[in-house]
């Protein structure tokens, strides 16, 4: 939640930005940092999946762990061609 409020934060001030006719460049600059860290928020939440909710699925079942490495993979996919 932390780092989501933190990205909150950074996408309202490059509405700030463009509001006030701030140079292209500098708001592109804040962008690709926005970028970045939606992007450190998605890995955490992976490995949150894949430590709690993959493992605990694994341990009820073969066929339920599986599954859960399945969904995994297409999450990663997801994140990988965004």
């Amino acid at each position: 939640m932390r780092r989501l409020r933190r990205v909150e934060g950074q996408v309202r001030g490059i509405a700030r930005m463009v509001d006030e006719d701030v140079y292209c460049i500098d708001v592109l600059t804040q962008i690709a940092a926005v970028t970045k860290a939606l992007q450190a928020v998605g890995i955490g939440l992976v490995e949150e999946h894949l430590g709690h909710c993959v493992v605990d699925a694994a341990r009820q079942s073969p066929e339920a762990g599986a599954e859960k490495v399945r969904e995994a993979s297409a999450a990663i996919a997801r994140l990988v061609r965004s």
